[in-house]
């Protein structure tokens, strides 16, 4: 490489940029379309279609041919990349017609219709005039209208005759029409709020009334001539915004449904019927209804209940060809598909997702060791593994058709092919960049519990030469997990490594893969199980190591999440860590929001012990009998997920019991760090830090 690594990933976006996603797959299986930037340095998105039979590939849409520029981005679409971590700019997602004759997608805040059937470049796209500030474009099955959210209201445009109007607008400024709430977007994986009938001459519609939730302000310190942005925030123990459901007619209808229920999770509406699925508050049950159209009626279908919460799982519910309901739940130990109420997959090979249905067919992904995520097909009643090597695979199936993508730990990046129903194998070039590191990692159980756990060493350290100081590197939370068999999870951790540390990441408690009882095992405590199996990682990694690792200096980084971890690690384990940077931590639960964090501590009204056990303020007025460890804490201002508040009032209350530590504050930054500059400084003062508490020469 001619650029340093953080350059490099930071310029690449961690090296997503020119990897093709987003497929969808026509019902004949001929045709496959997807998203994919021009180059790995190119942050445009581009629609691409590729013809399975012949392996030739069309340019559907370049934004730059479209003269659509990012800086006119509505408010409501620049939240919506936030919640989905979206890095990228241009065509970053579209929908289609059921025969995937036309794709809709949002460009600049303007809607454009795309011709899948032929034409390139400007004879396939077409910008249709509306109000602007368009956000979630759907085409109907039939492909004759496209629906879409502007200004919180849900239009429909006629394809043929450019016709547009209001469907549904609100009654007031706090109400939205057609879009997913906050809570939905953030931490219950449903980005959309309406879904076309099969019919495509009705929506059903979420109507979101925020008027109840409180109101936070994020302000801009450095420039403080900028307006402060308010936005409705739903902290755990507050109220969230109140969601309805309403059938919204193309000849002006409306029929509302009715649910009792505080948590829309999903609906679906098929020629199988129209189903929606509810959580209460405290998230111990997960309930299927289905809906009559005409009265907006609602009958139960199923319900899964288990005292400490139900996880969703994305892709369910959904039908066979037939009519089977297609679903994921626990039982005997296992996260196991269920098609028909039966289930179908054994409880030890944990189900993570459905990603299609066809036919009488299910894909769907599962994983058996923890470190690996396979393709299943089950048809049948017969399972049939689709992937079977050592790796992190995903995929699509349409008419016979199925897209796999692979990552392995032998391979660098993303690797894409088209299995066609004849047999027929198309590759989809990926263009990213290579970040050419030479990747040395060895993939371990570790103690008792067989913690999955990654030793990355230096690639230029002789095993035995000397004793390295070593850097945690873990994420250690719910919902994610950082140890996969696939090179690419362990980028920047291999460049942590050639700076002179062994780097050591682990998956504790509370991550995926390992099944419900390993998952709940933080049920009432986010800070004593995740930090113990940190522990019980590096011990476990120092007895495979023991010429290799340095004990007397251990370092622990991480972000969100991760960033919590390190500060409660520098706090609780001033004997085992000696230096931390905690980026973007949540500092206080009572501050973030309802739905992560009501089902893990529950009601902070009803169960303040269990805030109070998790809580790094509380930590930080007791200050340890001996060394302090050095900490770094970084969070953006601009973040509207954990908010810098976490990190300020953390600062004051180590402030008032004395205690050293340092603040880094990043002016404009959300969440995610996509400035360039940001992302590629951040990885070389973390380094810098470190070495300094460390005494790293």
């Amino acid at each position: 490489m001619s650029e340093s690594f953080p350059r490099m990933q930071a310029r690449t976006r961690r090296f997503t940029l020119g990897v093709p996603r987003g497929f969808t797959i026509s019902p004949d299986g001929a045709r496959v379309v997807f998203l994919r930037t021009r180059s790995g340095t190119d942050p445009v998105t581009c629609l691409w279609e590729l013809d399975v039979a012949s392996g030739e590939e069309r340019l559907v849409a370049d934004p730059r041919s479209l003269s659509a520029g990012e800086e006119d981005l509505p408010p409501e679409e620049r939240a919506r990349r936030e919640r989905t971590r979206e890095q990228a700019g241009g065509v970053v997602g579209y929908a289609t017609d059921e025969a995937v004759s036309v794709a809709a997608f949002a460009l600049s805040g303007q809607l454009y219709a795309a011709s899948l059937t032929g034409g390139t470049g400007g004879d396939a796209v077409r910008l249709l005039p509306t109000p602007g500030g368009v956000i979630d474009p759907r085409p109907n099955r039939q492909g004759t209208h496209v629906a879409y959210v502007s200004g919180r209201t849900l239009r429909v445009i006629e394809l043929s005759s450019g016709s547009d109007r209001a469907l549904a607008e609100p009654e007031h400024e706090q109400i939205s029409y057609g879009l997913a709430e906050f809570i939905a977007a953030e931490e219950m994986g449903r980005m959309r709020g309406y879904w076309w009938s099969p019919a495509g001459d009705a929506l059903l519609v979420a109507r979101v009334d925020e008027t109840p939730v409180q109101r936070w302000n994020i302000a801009d310190p450095a420039n403080p001539g900028r307006e402060t942005v308010v936005m409705a925030y739903p902290a755990a123990g507050t109220p969230n915004a109140d969601v309805e459901l309403v059938i919204c007619g193309l000849d002006g209808g409306r029929v509302p449904v009715r649910f009792e229920d505080e948590y829309l999770v999903n609906a679906v509406w098929s020629e199988h019927g129209l189903l929606i699925v509810t959580q209460p508050r405290d998230q111990r049950a997960l309930r299927i209804f289905r809906v009559d159209p005409a009265t907006g009626a609602t009958t139960p279908v199923s319900e899964d209940t288990d005292p400490a919460w139900v996880e969703i799982v994305p892709g369910v519910p959904a039908f066979t060809a037939s009519g089977r309901l297609v679903w994921v739940a626990d039982s005997e130990g296992g996260r196991r598909l269920v098609v028909d109420g039966r289930p179908v997959t054994p409880p030890s090979l944990q189900v993570r997702a459905v990603v299609d249905v066809d036919g009488e067919s299910v894909l769907f992904t599962a994983s058996g060791e923890p470190t690996e995520i396979q393709l299943w097909q089950a048809a049948g009643g017969v399972l049939t593994p689709i992937t079977t090597g050592r790796g992190v695979y995903g995929g699509r199936r349409a008419g016979g058709t199925t897209v796999i993508t692979e990552q392995t730990l032998e391979t660098e990046g993303v690797t894409v092919t088209v299995q066609g129903a004849d047999g027929t194998q198309r590759p989809i070039p990926s263009f990213a960049e290579r970040p050419g590191l030479d990747v040395r990692v060895e993939l371990m159980a570790a103690g008792e519990r067989e913690l999955r756990t990654a030793v990355i060493l230096p690639s230029w350290h002789k095993p035995g030469s000397a004793r390295l100081p070593v850097l945690m590197d873990p994420y250690g939370g719910p919902h994610a997990q950082r140890v996969l068999s696939a090179r690419g999870a362990f980028l920047a951790s291999q460049w942590f490594a050639d700076q002179g540390f062994a780097v050591i990441v682990s998956d504790g408690r509370g991550t995926p893969a390992r099944g419900p009882e390993f998952e709940r095992a933080i049920l009432g405590d986010l800070a004593t199980p995740v930090l113990e199996d940190q522990v019980e990682a590096l011990k476990a990694a120092a007895e495979r190591f023991p010429d290799d690792l340095d004990l007397t200096r251990v370092g622990i980084r991480g972000w969100s999440f991760g960033g919590y971890l390190a500060a409660l690690a520098a706090f609780r384990r001033p004997d085992v860590f000696h230096a931390a940077i905690a980026g973007a931590p949540v500092t206080d639960w009572t501050l973030y929001d309802t739905h992560y964090t009501e089902r893990y501590l529950g009601d902070p009204a009803a169960e303040p012990e269990a805030y109070e056990r998790s809580s790094l303020i509380e930590d930080a007025g007791r200050k340890p009998g001996g060394r302090e460890p050095a900490l770094l804490l970084i969070h953006g201002l601009a973040d509207d997920n954990v908010v810098a508040a976490h990190t300020l009032r953390l600062s004051s209350a180590l402030l008032a019991a004395g205690r050293p530590h340092s603040v880094l504050p990043l002016s404009g930054v959300t969440h995610m760090t996509p400035q360039e500059v940001v992302a590629e400084n951040l990885l070389l003062l973390q380094v810098d830090f470190l070495k300094t508490a460390l005494g790293v020469e």
